[in-house]
Parts: structure tokens; C-alpha cells; sequence
């Protein structure tokens, strides 16, 4: 049975923001709030990982805090195989207009799927767990492409755009293009 374990990463410093982006106000919550609202009813259970936020479960990076958005997808998939998940979707907290459906079109492509253009939005298999905590111990790349690739997961090439929020100046063009 495929049973799907939603992630939103939330982990990073924010460094370009200058402030925690996954609270900054946007339409008048949260950003982090509005990717709750789109994927919690994608998938069977929804965690937070890199902090802890209201009424979700959080999770720690893993293997160790700090490794970026690898860390984090770490951490989903480790959480996933040892609660019975089939795979992981995973989302980062800075990306307010996550489509309802993003589910269904990362799994339409296959069993392991990414957005190229932000490939911290994908669909993994939990068999793909052994493999990242190998690529995360040895010394080639940290990328989330370089897991992509390693484990053959397929890029969608069209039909879903994610926009994400890096500095103030992205939220204020977003809230202008939102009008």
C-alpha cells in the first residue's frame, strides 16, 4: 500500500532573508502556513523537519544539523521507514503557492520525481533512504540533483512551477504578482 509522509523542510538559516523566512507574513499568515494548507491534504501525514512548528510533529536533521536541504530530506526518509511510509513528499517552508496537486504530477512521472528548477520539491522512496545516508558519509556531492540522479528519479519538465521566497525582495514580488 503507498502510504505518503509530507516534509516540509524548515531547517535553514535564512541567511539571505536576514530573518525567519518560514514566519515571514504573507496574505497574512505564515509562510510556512500556507504550504501546510496545500500539502497536508496531499499526503497521510504531514511533519515539519528542521523545527518544530503548531500542531505538527517536528524532526531534527539527520544525520547531524547543518547539511541543508539533504539533511532534511534525510530526516523525512528515515522518519518515513520507521513509521511505515512508501514515500516522501518534500516541500520547503518558502514556497506559498504549492500546487493542490503536486502529489499527483510528481507521481504520474514515476516512483522518485523532482522539480529541476527546485529540486528540494520531489517524490522519494523510502528504499532510497540507504542511499542518501551513504552519499551524506562519503565525500562527493551534498546536492539534492546529485540524489536525484543517484537514484534515478525523474525530473518533471513541464507543467508545475513553484515560486520560493529567498530574500524580502522575493515575498514583495510575489505579494505584487499575487494582486
Amino acid at each position: 500500500m503507498t502510504r505518503i509522509l509530507g516534509a516540509i523542510l524548515a531547517g535553514g538559516r535564512s541567511s539571505r532573508f536576514g530573518s525567519d523566512k518560514a514566519l515571514a507574513a504573507f496574505d497574512g499568515r505564515a509562510l510556512i502556513d500556507h504550504v501546510v494548507d496545500a500539502v497536508a491534504p496531499q499526503v497521510d501525514a504531514l511533519i515539519v523537519v528542521g523545527r518544530d512548528h503548531a500542531g505538527l510533529q517536528g524532526v531534527p536533521d539527520r544525520p547531524a544539523p547543518d547539511l541543508g536541504p539533504l539533511g532534511g530530506i534525510a530526516a523525512a526518509l528515515h522518519h518515513a521507514c520507521a513509521h511505515g511510509f512508501s514515500h516522501v513528499l518534500t516541500v520547503p517552508c518558502d514556497t506559498p503557492f504549492v500546487p493542490r496537486d503536486l502529489h499527483r504530477r510528481l507521481s504520474a512521472v514515476g516512483p522518485a520525481a523532482f522539480l529541476p528548477e527546485l529540486p528540494v520539491v520531489g517524490l522519494w522512496p523510502v528504499d532510497a533512504n540507504p542511499t542518501l545516508h551513504a552519499m551524506l558519509r562519503g565525500p562527493g556531492s551534498r546536492s539534492v540533483r546529485a540524489f536525484a540522479d543517484w537514484i534515478g528519479a525523474e525530473p518533471i519538465t513541464a507543467g508545475v512551477e513553484i515560486a520560493n521566497v529567498n530574500t524580502p525582495g522575493d515575498l514583495a514580488r510575489l505579494a505584487v504578482q499575487r494582486d
